[in-house]
C-alpha cells in the first residue's frame, strides 16, 4: 500500500511539473506580446482621457482621487475581459496593495533603469518570460510632462496632502521627465 502511495505521489509531481513546463516558439511569443501590448494601449487609452478631464475639472488633487478609483477598476475590468492579469508595478510604489513588484518584476524594472541610463528609449522597453505555465510580460512606463504634477520633484503642498490621504505609504515622487516610474505587468496562464 505504501509503495502505491509513493508511486502515485511521484506521478502526480511529474504530471504537475510537465504541466508547468511550457515552451513557446517565436510565433506564439510574438502573438502573446502583441496581445499584451494591445491591452496596455487599452488601459492607457481609457485612463488617460479620464485623468485629463479630472485635471481640467479640479486640478491634480481631483486627478489623484479619480486615478485611485479608476485605475484599479480598469485593471480588474480588463483582466476579466481579456483573461490576463493586469497590474502596474514600481520600484517606488504609490499603492502598496497593488504596485509592489515581485522578484522578476523588480529585476526587470532595474534593467529598464540601466537601459535608460545607457540611452535606450523607455517607449521600446519590454520584457517577457514563461514560468510555471504562465506567460509574463512587462512594458516600461515613463514620466510624461503631466505626470510631474503628482510624481515630480516639485509637488505642491495641496497635492502632497491629497497623496497622503489616498496613498499613505506613497513613494512615487521625485521623478524627472522621461524617467521610468514603473511598468505595466501582465500575465496569462498558458
Amino acid at each position: 500500500m505504501l509503495f502505491r502511495i509513493i508511486i502515485y505521489l511521484c506521478l502526480s509531481l511529474l504530471f504537475t511539473a510537465c504541466q508547468n513546463h511550457v515552451t513557446l516558439d517565436a510565433k506564439q511569443q510574438a502573438g502573446l506580446q502583441k496581445q499584451a501590448i494591445s491591452i496596455v494601449q487599452q488601459f492607457v487609452g481609457t485612463l488617460k482621457p479620464q485623468l485629463k478631464q479630472a485635471l481640467q475639472e479640479g486640478g491634480p488633487e481631483h486627478a489623484i482621487a479619480v486615478c485611485s478609483k479608476v485605475a484599479p477598476k480598469l485593471a480588474k475590468t480588463l483582466s476579466a475581459k481579456t483573461g490576463w492579469q493586469i497590474k502596474r508595478v514600481s520600484l517606488k510604489a504609490r499603492n502598496h496593495q497593488t504596485a509592489l513588484p515581485d522578484a522578476w518584476e523588480q529585476s526587470i524594472l532595474q534593467r529598464f533603469n540601466r537601459d535608460q541610463a545607457q540611452g535606450k528609449s523607455p517607449a521600446m522597453m519590454t520584457a517577457s518570460h514563461v514560468e510555471h505555465g504562465m506567460y509574463h510580460f512587462m512594458k516600461a512606463q515613463a514620466v510624461a510632462p503631466v505626470c510631474l504634477l503628482c510624481h515630480g520633484k516639485q509637488i505642491s503642498p495641496d497635492v502632497a496632502k491629497v497623496l497622503k490621504k489616498y496613498y499613505p505609504q506613497d513613494q512615487a515622487t521625485g521623478y524627472e521627465l522621461g524617467q521610468i516610474r514603473g511598468a505595466f505587468s501582465l500575465s496569462k496562464r498558458l
